[in-house]
């Protein structure tokens, strides 16, 4: 798939991160570092300790805020299966794509789910098309299996709204951006997750009150969470 030059952009960034193992000195528009962006610090204590922990079964789950607070509604979920959270609030693609070596690769996991679209289509770092969106998760799995790391690429979550950015009108570009990743995961035969279709409602939103609250219509519950912990154990080997 070619690259959009923003995407090409961040993928020199990244590897840059690589070549050096530093983001500290790496600048972006704007102000501020690499590192701070994509918050690189977020997970590297934890990181640094679960490297010296090799474990062959280890499944890494990057994502935003949706995969965060899944280990805050049930904890159980992470804690007794070798399942590594490593969702930040917030984030859009390109962040993701920027920490992924640090929270994924350098873990050395023999599986990772992610699973990105909600911010990038909230406009969280600012307007970013569906297409490029694509492109960066694209990215991350290709990374991921480069490195021999089997890869589960997940649906965006339905979402009719997004409360902290108005406005927008998420619903037919979360089918946009999910339409891309499926026929990408059919044609390179990797395992595409689908959360979207056992969640969304009549309106193209999560459904409320079964799997999201009426205040905020994008994260799950803990029965929404149930829903996508049925689904991706279903798919992971």
């Amino acid at each position: 798939m070619r690259l959009h030059n923003s995407t090409f952009v961040l993928l020199l960034l990244f590897i840059s991160i690589i070549i050096t193992g530093n983001a500290q000195d790496v600048h972006i528009a704007g102000g501020g570092t690499l590192m701070d962006w994509a918050h690189l610090k977020f997970y590297q204590e934890s990181n640094e300790e679960l490297k010296k922990l090799n474990d062959p079964k280890r499944v890494v789950f990057m994502g935003n805020s949706i995969t965060q607070q899944w280990s805050v509604f049930n904890k159980d979920f992470f804690s007794n299966n070798p399942f590594v959270n490593r969702g930040i609030g917030g984030q859009t693609s390109p962040q993701m794509l920027v920490r992924f070596k640090p929270d994924v690769v350098n873990l050395n996991p023999k599986s990772v789910v992610i699973m990105a679209g909600t911010n990038d289509i909230a406009r969280n770092t600012g307007p970013i098309a569906i297409k490029n969106t694509a492109e960066n998760i694209i990215s991350m799995a290709e990374i991921a299996i480069a490195n021999g790391i089997t890869v589960y690429i997940c649906s965006t979550l339905p979402a009719i709204d997004f409360l902290w950015s108005p406005g927008l009108k998420p619903a037919a570009k979360v089918i946009e951006l999910n339409n891309i990743l499926k026929k990408y995961c059919i044609d390179k035969g990797i395992t595409y997750v689908d959360y979207y279709s056992s969640m969304v409602d009549s309106e193209g939103g999560l459904k409320v009150p079964e799997y999201t609250a009426s205040n905020d219509l994008v994260h799950p519950n803990l029965a929404g969470y149930k829903v996508m912990e049925k689904i991706i154990l279903s798919h992971l080997k």
